[in-house]
C-alpha cells in the first residue's frame, strides 16, 4: 500500500489598508512538495464561518473532509482566507463587514500572495455569500481570476425561501454590527433545507470547528442578502464561470440563477445542479461529488477555437 501523501499547511498574515488603520487578515496555505508553479486555488467562505473550518475540516472515518488537502494532493496549491470580522483575522474595526468589505480582503490576500509566491491570477471558488464576495472580486479584478466557481449564490434573491424567512430579522440584523452563534445555529443550516444531506459526525466536527474561532459573526452579509441584492452584475463578470446550485438549496432559486447564467458574457460557463446537496457543500454526504465537479471545471483544458464574433 502506497504511504499517503504529505500535505504541508502554512500560515500567513497580511495587512488591509482601511480609512481607520490597518486590519490583519489570515492566510493558510496547503501544498504538496513545494508550491512553486503550480496552479492556484482560492477558496472562499460563507457568512456564518471562517475559512478553514469550512475548507480544511478534519472528521474521524470520512476521507478527504478538507477540499483543500484533496485539491492539493491533485496538484494545486490552495488557499484561503479568514475576511475581516471572522476567525482568526481582525475584528476590532465597528464596521458589518458586507460584501463589497470581503472583496476588498480578497484584493488585500492576492496582493499579498502575488507578493509572496508570484500567484497572479486563481481558479476561485467561492459558496454563499462567498460566492458573492468572489463574483464581486472578479467583477472587480478580473485579471486575478482564471476560472470562477459560484456555489449556493443568489442574484436578485427571488425564488429563496431561505432568505423570505431572513428578511424578518433584517430589523435585528441592522440594529448590531455582529450576532451571536452556537452549536444549535449551526445545526440549522443542515436543518432548514432538506433532511439527512449531512451526517451528524460531519455537522459535529464542523462545529467544533466553527465555535473554536468564533462565538459571533458579523451582520453585513445578512444584511446585504435580504436588503441589498443584486450586489454583481453579470454582465461584467467576463472571466469563465460554473454557477453550482444544491438540489436542495434554499438560498439558491434555480429560476434566479437561470437568469444570472444566461447574461454572464463569456462562452465558457457552466451549470451544474448536484443532486442530494442542500446548502453547505462540503459537508454534506455527496461532497465528493461537489469535489469533481469543480476539478473538472477547474482543470477543463483551453478551448483550441475561440469565435470572437469578427
Amino acid at each position: 500500500m502506497n504511504d499517503p501523501v504529505k500535505v504541508t499547511g502554512q500560515e500567513h498574515w497580511t495587512t488591509k489598508k482601511t480609512a481607520d488603520g490597518d486590519v490583519r487578515l489570515f492566510l493558510w496555505e496547503k501544498y504538496v512538495g513545494s508550491p512553486d508553479g503550480k496552479p492556484a486555488v482560492l477558496f472562499v467562505h460563507g457568512s456564518s464561518m471562517a475559512s478553514t473550518p469550512t475548507f480544511d475540516l478534519t472528521v474521524p472515518g470520512r476521507p478527504h473532509s478538507s477540499v483543500m488537502d484533496w485539491f492539493a494532493e491533485r496538484g494545486f496549491v490552495c488557499w484561503c482566507v479568514d475576511m475581516e470580522g471572522y476567525g482568526r483575522s481582525d475584528k476590532t474595526r465597528d464596521i458589518f463587514c458586507d460584501i463589497a468589505n470581503g472583496a476588498d480582503d480578497l484584493a488585500a490576500a492576492t496582493d499579498y500572495i502575488f507578493a509572496t509566491r508570484g500567484v497572479r491570477s486563481f481558479a476561485t471558488y467561492g459558496i454563499s455569500s462567498g460566492a458573492l464576495r468572489a463574483a464581486l472580486f472578479a467583477q472587480r479584478h478580473p485579471e486575478r481570476v482564471s476560472r470562477l466557481a459560484l456555489d449556493a449564490f443568489v442574484w436578485t434573491g427571488d425564488g429563496a425561501p431561505t432568505l423570505e424567512q431572513r428578511r424578518k430579522k433584517l430589523p435585528e440584523f441592522m440594529a448590531s454590527k455582529r450576532r451571536p452563534i452556537d452549536r444549535k445555529f449551526v445545526h440549522s443550516i443542515f436543518e432548514r433545507d432538506h433532511p439527512d444531506c449531512a451526517d451528524k459526525v460531519t455537522v459535529e466536527a464542523f462545529a467544533d470547528a466553527i465555535l473554536a474561532l468564533d462565538d459571533s459573526m458579523p451582520n453585513g452579509t445578512y444584511i446585504d442578502m435580504c436588503s441589498k441584492l443584486p450586489v454583481v452584475d453579470p454582465e461584467k463578470i467576463r472571466v469563465p464561470t460554473i454557477v453550482m446550485r444544491g438540489q436542495f438549496d434554499g438560498i439558491a432559486g434555480m429560476d434566479d440563477l437561470i437568469e444570472f447564467f444566461k447574461r454572464l458574457p463569456s462562452p465558457d460557463k457552466q451549470f451544474s445542479v448536484m443532486n442530494g446537496i442542500s446548502h453547505a457543500s462540503f459537508q454534506q454526504k455527496n461532497y465528493l461529488m461537489c469535489y469533481q465537479i469543480l476539478h473538472a471545471y477547474f482543470t477543463q483544458p483551453a478551448p483550441a477555437y475561440t469565435d470572437t464574433g469578427h
